[in-house]
């Protein structure tokens, strides 16, 4: 799989964004880098859209780098998750190849685009190199890993796969005060579980389950019930009472998160704030159709994420807008 660079000029808002970024990281003047975290704000627009609009909300300068955190992600997750063309052998290489480069301190740095982006952020915002080898890592379990018999099992898993994407972001939110970490990976984990709950079917396809085997086992189902679901395109009653426990999981993670947002900076909170409802919003679709996603994938509107959206943008303007007041006052 390959991400070509795009050519020709920018579109506006993303040349403002690379331009308030470039202030304080002249790297991000460089043409080829410049395309290279383009191509990963395309990846983020496209993949998602859910995430994409609450980066809006942050200020211009710090875009950019959330583009390169999800682009990378994404890009990762593709070779193993793609239902037309995966190529686990192809993530292993990139993935080795990534580090190796990483680990050179060589000025070239990465070869392929979203490496390039990726490891520009990681500079900028001095995310360690460990919480990149714990993604990688679960990347690669999805290789051969179809199952989690536990769900501290599963938490292993999504450490890597989430929380640590988390942390990762952390940083570029700005933390005001200490303790912000344990929120982030909450907030990480809740967004992976989410997701996990809302694509059972989807996950199926690619022969793999991330609900634990034991939470199965409690309810009575097994792997062959949730495919027979998936075939005859509904959800079985036990299926469905054991999604309602994974729901009510999910939202013990979401309180837990909650007090994360006002650790950050004030013109991270309303981006922190709309990912947390959007996103929490799935749990909510879920249950909105019964717990029936065996023959269907539930979505948050676009209504009810411009509902969210719109007024923390209101919000986020005034922040910069105190923000900028305080810094030339």
């Amino acid at each position: 799989m390959a991400l070509s660079a795009p050519g020709g000029a920018l579109p506006r808002s993303s040349a403002r964004a690379l331009d308030e970024a470039a202030r304080t990281d002249p790297a991000l003047r460089e043409p080829e880098l410049r395309a290279a975290f383009e191509g990963c704000r395309l990846l983020h627009a496209e993949h998602g859209k859910t995430y994409y609009l609450a980066t809006l909300l942050l200020p211009p300068a710090k875009r950019p780098y959330v583009w390169a955190l999800y682009g990378f992600a994404r890009y990762a997750d593709e070779f193993v998750d793609s239902l037309t063309d995966p190529d686990p052998a192809a993530l292993v290489d990139w993935s080795d190849a990534f580090l190796e480069a990483l680990g050179s301190g060589g000025p070239e740095g990465p070869a392929d685009p979203v490496g390039r982006a990726m490891a520009a952020t990681m500079r900028r915002w001095d995310i360690p190199r460990e919480h990149v080898e714990a993604f990688l890592t679960s990347m690669r379990m999805d290789i051969t890993e179809t199952g989690y018999a536990t769900y501290e099992d599963l938490r292993r898993y999504v450490y890597g796969s989430a929380a640590v994407i988390g942390l990762q972001m952390l940083p570029v939110l700005e933390p005001v005060v200490p303790g912000a970490e344990a929120p982030a990976r909450a907030l990480g984990e809740a967004f992976q579980l989410s997701n996990f709950i809302r694509d059972v079917g989807e996950d199926l396809d690619r022969g793999r389950v991330y609900l634990p085997q034991e939470d199965l086992d409690a309810f009575g189902v097994t792997r062959e019930d949730l495919l027979a679901g998936r075939r005859a395109g509904t959800t079985p009653p036990a299926v469905r009472e054991l999604l309602a426990f994974e729901v009510a999981r999910t939202r013990e993670l979401y309180a837990q998160a909650e007090p994360g947002i006002a650790m950050v900076h004030p013109t991270s909170r309303d981006c922190l704030r709309t990912a947390y409802e959007l996103y929490g919003g799935i749990l909510g679709a879920v249950e909105a159709v019964d717990h029936d996603v065996l023959g269907r994938r539930v979505r948050v509107g676009l209504p009810r994420r411009l509902a969210v959206a719109l007024p923390g943008l209101g919000r986020a303007r005034l922040a910069r807008h105190r923000e900028a007041r305080w810094r030339s006052a």
